[in-house]
């Protein structure tokens, strides 16, 4: 990545006074003692996130990056709790209102492409969606709190939670809040890569700002035969190409179209040979909605949809909804907290109001147990090529790894510090 000083504007103060976050050490024995630069700071998690994005970890088998976030904590000082199975989770401060932090650990089974010396090591896995940088800005944020406190500057707790399998529906969320991690939790707070936005700016807004997101599997069933005869069996890949155009039509005109459904098939597989009619084939594709409400009727609609377009053409439908996230809801005075913190460490032109997506972010689930806020990290260079999630090339600016870390810490303490 560029490593060119970002051009971000003097702070403009924002309303209430200023967070002062420490240069902290990084740990006895393991990187720049106490009282180092933001300089040495970002160094050290710029080598943390290179170690991470080396090695990937798909959902439930993040065994090495829970291991190395456990290290590091435990070198502060501090003392992290494993969750089952993967992840873990880690208090700093004592009684009092609490804050928590939430990064995800895991990768994606997508093939690195983007030609970086630290590329990942293991094939057809790599962390296409910012993970690894989730999971290093938390990390840097514990880091600075955990100097606030050993101050004596903490005004409360925070718990940071890094969490396995956000790449999974449904997704790790699920499993933190079984786990009773979010028990005595006030608010929460997390943060997502945003290749689409230059380094140094923040995105969020009050309300929902992801949509809800489901997996939808079709499979077709029939006789099989001969390409030449047609009219004696089930035209099964003519039925799937049906589906694949139709469904969407459909929810066009049964759904509320204000509540930003879509349907969008990602994969098609039927047959071996040009001149037989397969007897099996799927069609797998994502269900996204903007509305809560919408979204509890979308999978009646599917499916009645997939039922009515086969029915002529004698074959049979299983059609496999696995719901997966609602949308995520930020809570107006939280994401307010984050517009604050953004503004103090990145003047007014650092920030601006994110519009909604409809992309799927399972701390959703959080935020429908505690009120929060997620924000969107700016990680792209200035001036250079814009990339996108999900993709083998992604290249994220290292710059936004060390202001992401100093964005959360700010953002939970600005929190704690605010209330009555």
């Amino acid at each position: 990545s560029d490593s060119s000083p970002v051009d971000v504007p003097r702070p403009v103060p924002a309303d209430g006074p200023p967070i002062a976050l420490p240069g902290p050490g990084i740990g006895p024995g393991n990187g720049p003692g106490t009282g180092t630069s933001a300089g040495a700071l970002d160094e050290h998690l710029v080598a943390f996130r290179r170690d991470l994005h080396r090695h990937p970890e798909l959902g439930h088998q993040e065994i090495r990056t829970t291991r190395r976030v456990l290290e590091r904590l435990r070198a502060l000082g501090l003392d992290p709790s494993p969750l089952p199975g993967t992840g873990l989770v880690c208090d700093i401060g004592g009684q009092g209102p609490t804050v928590a932090l939430r990064a995800d650990l895991d990768a994606l089974p997508l093939q690195e492409t983007s030609g970086q010396d630290f590329a990942s090591l293991v094939p057809g896995v790599c962390h296409a969606c910012g993970h690894d940088v989730h999971t290093t800005a938390v990390l840097g944020a514990g880091i600075l709190l955990a100097e606030l406190h050993r101050g004596g500057r903490l005004p409360g707790r925070v718990r940071l939670i890094f969490q396995p399998a956000e790449e999974v529906l449904p997704g790790g969320a699920l499993k933190v809040l079984e786990s009773g991690a979010l028990d005595g939790v006030d608010r929460a707070y997390a943060l997502h890569c945003d290749p689409h936005r230059d380094v140094g700016t923040v995105a969020t807004r009050a309300g929902a700002i992801t949509a809800a997101a489901d997996l939808v599997r079709v499979e077709l069933h029939g006789e099989g035969g001969h390409t030449s005869r047609p009219h004696l069996t089930g035209d099964l890949v003519f039925a799937l190409a049906q589906v694949a155009t139709g469904v969407p039509m459909v929810i066009s005109r049964r759904l509320d179209p204000r509540a930003g459904t879509t349907m969008v098939w990602g994969r098609i597989s039927a047959g071996t040979v040009p001149n037989a009619i397969p007897s099996t084939g799927e069609i797998h594709g994502t269900l996204r909605c903007l509305d809560p409400q919408t979204w509890a009727a979308a999978g009646t609609v599917v499916a009645d949809a997939v039922r009515r377009i086969v029915e002529p053409y004698g074959l049979r439908a299983r059609i496999h909804h696995t719901r997966g996230v609602p949308p995520a809801v930020n809570d107006p005075q939280a994401a307010r907290v984050v517009e604050r913190t953004a503004v103090e460490q990145l003047g007014r032109t650092g920030f601006v109001q994110a519009e909604q997506s409809l992309g799927g972010e399972d701390f959703a689930w959080i935020l429908e147990k505690v009120p929060g806020a997620l924000f969107r990290l700016g990680t792209r260079t200035p001036g250079g090529r814009t990339h996108d999630l999900h993709q083998g090339d992604l290249v994220i600016d290292e710059r936004a790894v060390g202001l992401g870390a100093r964005l959360l810490a700010g953002t939970a303490v600005r929190d704690l510090d605010e209330r009555p």
